[in-house]
């Protein structure tokens, strides 16, 4: 990806640019076109898809610096991924002072680790 700060900025707020730029930014961020390719598909000057891009990067960092909601989702993401390794090594402990629960600590790791809810009254 060309920049990865930018796609994460355009998938959070795209939907606020104009067609034109959504379309020129999908072009270039998600379909790794350059600047000419994006021209001729469009039809207009390559100087022209420059300047829809760089105004669309002032207008994601814009909504970005005041709404935070980029910066909030990767604090998040990071919490959540903390929370289990820490959830992982706690069930790892807990399985090695306890080895006859081994098999049922196993299929709580997996679900921690594939995101899934975990059921802890649920008999099998």
């Amino acid at each position: 990806m060309k920049d990865l700060t930018y796609l994460q900025l355009w998938d959070a707020y795209g939907a606020l640019l104009t067609e034109t730029q959504r379309e020129i930014c999908e072009k270039y961020y998600l379909y790794d076109l350059s600047l000419s390719e994006i021209a001729e598909e469009k039809n207009i000057t390559k100087q022209a898809v420059s300047d829809a891009l760089k105004t669309s990067r002032e207008l994601l960092d814009a909504y970005e610096e005041k709404l935070h909601f980029n910066a909030q989702n990767r604090a998040y993401s990071r919490a959540v991924s903390f929370m289990k390794t820490d959830v992982t090594r706690a069930i790892e402990a807990f399985k090695a002072a306890h080895p006859e629960f081994a098999g049922e600590m196993d299929k709580i790791i997996e679900k921690v680790t594939m995101g899934e809810e975990i059921d802890l009254d649920e008999e099998e």
